[in-house]
């Protein structure tokens, strides 16, 4: 098997695993910042698909320059959620400990 597709494979049986051994308040964790970071990445530069939609849709006197001056408050939003998941989880486990009616 190839690299990519054991590394998929590896990925799916440690979830697999984190899910069945009732850890799922870590679990949720984990989803939550991978998710965050996620969007992060999609917002910033060098990667940011999202700029260049977002320039594709704005007027023309609007520059991707100026589209990534304006992404940076988002970004710092971003980056402090994340830092309040991890130093408070309940932030994140809250909803599915009240879904589940723990």
């Amino acid at each position: 098997s190839s690299p990519l597709t054991s590394g998929i494979y590896k990925g799916a049986t440690m979830t697999s695993i984190a899910v069945s051994s009732r850890n799922i308040p870590m679990t949720m964790k984990l989803i939550c910042i991978m998710m965050m970071t996620c969007q992060i990445a999609y917002i910033t530069p060098p990667f940011g698909y999202n700029l260049f939609l977002m320039r594709a849709l704005a007027p023309k006197e609007i520059g991707l320059l100026d589209i990534y001056r304006s992404i940076w408050p988002f970004v710092l939003m971003m980056a402090a959620t994340i830092a309040l998941v991890m130093m408070f989880p309940q932030i994140a486990l809250w909803l599915p400990q009240f879904a589940t009616g723990r």
